[in-house]
Order: structure tokens, then C-alpha cells, then sequence
């Protein structure tokens, strides 16, 4: 008898800023104005409406998760749910966003990793260059990725 792994009990797509903004900047107002006290006037900036927006819903649909990718190639504002972390959401959001990094023809990538969050963007190859630096009150450090080529044929499965 043969088990399959059941489906995870959220989903991740693509979105719009114009579309969702109040559902991504939701969860992205509890991760890191409520619980890491970042100021609020800090938090949503000038690139929101340019950059590609990923989103985490769970099966009721309510918002979990989110990230973004700038139109520089840089991944920011990764930001999951408290009761939803250690589920893999934060892991599909970054894959997510790779993906759509190498969509982009981006041979590289960079991120302002928070320093307690280093070892989760190691996982997936981000190497850690500079200094530590503050960014809105909490220790940061530049980490950096190189993404493989693929061809049009890969990126039409």
C-alpha cells in the first residue's frame, strides 16, 4: 500500500500589491510592528507598489504569510504568522520567490537577513557578506545567493 504525503494546509501564490495590500501588509504589520515593535511608518515603503508580492493562505483562506521580491532582485519583508511558523510556510515562500527570481533572469540575489534568521536563509545557499548593521531597531546582515541559468525549455514544465 502506497502513502502519499498530504497536501500542506496552505497554499502560496503570486499576487499584486494593488490587489492585496491589506491582506499582505496585515500579516506583515503583527510579524513586525507588533511583535518586533519595527515602527509603523517604516514598515511599508515606496517599493511595495513595484515589486512581485508572494502570499500564504491557510484552507480558510485568511492570509499567513508573505514575501516580496524587488525589482533590483533583492527578497524582503518575509514574514510569517506566529502560530503558523515551523510549518514550512516560511520555506515555500522563499522557494516561491527563488523561483520567480530565476523567471526574472536573476543570476543573483541578496537579502537584509534579520541575524537570529541567518541559519533558516543558509539552508537554502545565502552566504553571509559585511557587517552586522541595525535596520528599524533589529540587527541585520546582507546575505547573498547565486541562482542557476535555466533555459526557456526549463521554465515552460
Amino acid at each position: 500500500m502506497k502513502t502519499t504525503d498530504p497536501a500542506p494546509p496552505f497554499t502560496v501564490q503570486g499576487t499584486d500589491w494593488s490587489r492585496d495590500a491589506g491582506e499582505l501588509y496585515a500579516v506583515r504589520y503583527q510579524v513586525f510592528v507588533v511583535e518586533q515593535g519595527v515602527p509603523e511608518a517604516l514598515e511599508q515603503d515606496e517599493f511595495d507598489p513595484v515589486c512581485w508580492h508572494v502570499l500564504a493562505r491557510g484552507q480558510d483562506n485568511q492570509a499567513i504569510g508573505t514575501g516580496r521580491l524587488l525589482p533590483d532582485g533583492r527578497v524582503g519583508r518575509l514574514a510569517v504568522l506566529k502560530h503558523w511558523r515551523g510549518r514550512g510556510v516560511g520555506r515555500a515562500l522563499l522557494d516561491y520567490l527563488l523561483q520567480r527570481a530565476r523567471q526574472q533572469g536573476f543570476s543573483r540575489i541578496e537579502l537584509h537577513a534579520q541575524v537570529q534568521a541567518q541559519a533558516f536563509y543558509a539552508e537554502f545557499g545565502f552566504v553571509a557578506t559585511g557587517e552586522i548593521f541595525m535596520e528599524a531597531g533589529i540587527p541585520h546582515r546582507t546575505m547573498r545567493r547565486t541562482l542557476p541559468v535555466t533555459t526557456l525549455s526549463e521554465d515552460r514544465s
